[in-house]
């Protein structure tokens, strides 16, 4: 095997490194599972757009501490081997970064978890102290995401592996040298990727990275 043509991977988090939308786990959690799913039903069906449903998604959270919000984020269902996953692309010389919308509390948890170099995606802020506390200007932005980590990584987005689900996935897999759909359930998704896969492993993902050219 060839050594790869990429110099970074970019993962998103909901949907793709979890099995379950990490969202869902902390509305259940906090008993606002009817808001979540109102928030998402109007996405799907275009009634709302990425920002407003993001902020909605922010919202679910809002005055709970960080600490319970933790406790969720490690017990929602992930794929295997994403620690381990993380070390190998990184032996292999590889950085490895989130670009997901999720905030930095979010981010920075994933990142201690697994190791992950960088994470971006997301502009505004929500304030956490004692507790998470109100969204303010957020929005959506994976595509400035991408430009933010491609800087401060060095690198080119022809030598950047996106890793997603989602339609907004789909949008940074025509932006960068390969886009891989992870578990995607729109076909449309999964079009717009160089490979799709369906697993629940994250060593499965590592191996497409190293050996883009393999059969799927």
């Amino acid at each position: 095997m060839s050594a790869p043509p990429f110099r970074l991977v970019t993962v998103d988090i909901d949907g793709t490194l979890t099995t379950l939308h990490g969202w869902l786990a902390l509305a259940r959690r906090f008993g606002r599972e009817a808001e979540y799913r109102s928030l998402m039903g109007r996405i799907r069906h275009g009634l709302a757009g990425e920002d407003e449903t993001l902020v909605g998604l922010l919202r679910l959270v809002e005055g709970e501490s960080l600490a319970d919000v933790e406790a969720v984020l490690a017990a929602t269902p992930k794929l295997a081997g994403i620690p381990e996953g993380v070390r190998r692309l990184h032996a292999e010389g590889l950085g490895v970064a989130l670009l997901t919308h999720n905030p930095p509390y979010i981010t920075g948890w994933y990142r201690r978890f697994a190791g992950f170099d960088d994470a971006a995606g997301l502009t505004g802020r929500q304030p956490v102290g004692v507790r998470i506390g109100a969204p303010e200007g957020i929005r959506a932005d994976k595509p400035g995401g991408l430009a933010d980590l491609c800087a401060r990584a060095g690198v080119r987005p022809a030598e950047v592996v996106h890793v997603g689900d989602a339609p907004p996935d789909a949008e940074i897999f025509a932006r960068v040298g390969f886009g891989i759909a992870v578990n995607a359930d729109r076909p449309s998704v999964e079009r717009a990727a160089d490979r799709s896969l369906h697993t629940r492993e994250f060593g499965a993902i590592v191996e497409t990275v190293l050996d883009p050219g393999r059969p799927g």
